[in-house]
């Protein structure tokens, strides 16, 4: 299983958009899709909104990948 650690640039990401800065989904549209299905779990439950807000310490798993959101870098927050 590949591992993603991801730090977020401010307080949340939204899960479409974090499948496509991943590169888990090879587009906006593609990411939306996958979330349709039923394909994506945020911290072990199936979630169906393509627009979830997603804060660090959350888990988001599909087949063969699991993503941990990290706390902005220290620097970023000073910002």
């Amino acid at each position: 299983m590949q591992i993603i650690e991801f730090p977020l640039r401010g307080e949340f990401i939204t899960l479409d958009r974090l499948l496509k800065a991943t590169g888990v989904a090879g587009s906006g549209g593609q990411a939306k899709t996958l979330v349709a299905e039923g394909r994506v779990q945020v911290d072990g439950q199936d979630e169906l909104r393509k627009t979830a807000k997603l804060r660090a310490g959350q888990v988001v798993s599909l087949t063969g990948v699991r993503i941990k959101l990290l706390p902005p870098p220290l620097d970023a927050v000073a910002e």
